[in-house]
């Protein structure tokens, strides 16, 4: 590759290790530090630079180092980059790929800034297929944050698969709304589907087959029917799965935004709602609601029964 860069990856998890093994493949140095060596090690095994702890980490960074976190937001995060803090020097750059809350962001910046350090915070959609088909990813941050990140970003992301969205917090804030719709189009097709369930027609009817007709040329059709598709043929009236829908955050902080905004959104609004009520009682649409998110995020699905 043209622009091969040196970029530290901490965090190994679902989204992490793919993410590392993209940029491997794709001709970066990546050094690797993740809480469970056995992670680090497998990296390594594929091409990566395996450390076991944040001082050898950063040592092994040449200066001005790139580091991008992939850990679960809030507390571990702020605990690693106090940690990073300590051993850093100005220029280096810290970048927080999770699914972070854009205030938290906005605070970081400001108190790294202080100690010379750049902040950039990025938000990224492909779940457990990014691997294979790329990361579309939100970037916010100064813009030679960005400029730094491009090599990577060309690489992790598809053709025209990433933004520089803005100031810091854009990307996570774009990212927010991006799983809010999310919400919204998962809850129109489990309840669409439900309908079709609970018909005299749908009796006898492959929903799979009505997931593929939809996805050929339909104006309702996308990845998350394709899909609907997969999941209806791996268990046509996903009886195996529990009715039981899971929310991550962001969907919280899309319906905390549209209040403090003053905007209407009562569609991502109740469809987090939804998501509420599965835990109290079980529908057919919950159960579509809980294979499409195993699906397109890898996420844990409760059985039947448990």
């Amino acid at each position: 590759m043209e622009n091969p860069m040196q970029i530290g990856m901490i965090g190994l998890g679902r989204m992490g290790m793919n993410m590392a093994r993209r940029l491997v493949q794709g001709g970066h140095e990546v050094l690797a530090f993740n809480r469970s060596p056995a992670k680090t090690d497998q990296l390594a095994a594929e091409g990566g630079l395996a450390t076991y702890s944040l001082k050898e980490f950063v040592s092994r960074l040449e200066p001005p180092r790139t580091i991008w976190i992939m850990l679960p937001a809030g507390t571990p995060v702020d605990e690693h980059i106090k940690q990073l803090t300590g051993m850093l020097d100005r220029g280096d750059l810290i970048v927080d790929g999770g699914n972070s809350n854009f205030k938290d962001d906005i605070r970081r910046a400001e108190q790294l800034k202080t100690m010379g350090l750049l902040y950039a915070d990025a938000g990224v959609s492909g779940g457990i297929w990014g691997l294979t088909v790329g990361y579309c990813t939100m970037v916010g941050g100064p813009a030679e944050a960005y400029e730094r990140l491009r090599p990577a970003l060309d690489t992790l992301a598809p053709p025209e698969g990433h933004l520089h969205c803005g100031a810091v917090g854009a990307g996570h804030f774009v990212k927010m709304i991006h799983n809010g719709i999310e919400y919204g189009m998962m809850q129109a097709y489990a309840e669409g589907f439900a309908l079709l369930e609970a018909s005299p027609y749908g009796k006898g009817m492959d929903f799979g087959e009505v997931a593929h007709l939809w996805n050929q040329g339909s104006v309702v059709r996308s990845w998350l029917l394709e899909l609907a598709e997969t999941a209806f043929a791996q268990d046509g009236r996903l009886e195996g799965i529990a009715p039981y829908v899971e929310d991550s955050g962001e969907g919280r902080w899309t319906v905390d935004q549209a209040v403090e905004l003053g905007v209407s959104a009562p569609v991502l609004t109740l469809s987090l709602m939804e998501r509420f009520r599965s835990r109290d009682e079980g529908a057919f649409a919950d159960r579509l609601l809980a294979a499409l998110r195993n699906q397109f995020g890898g996420h844990a699905i409760k059985k039947s029964g448990e």
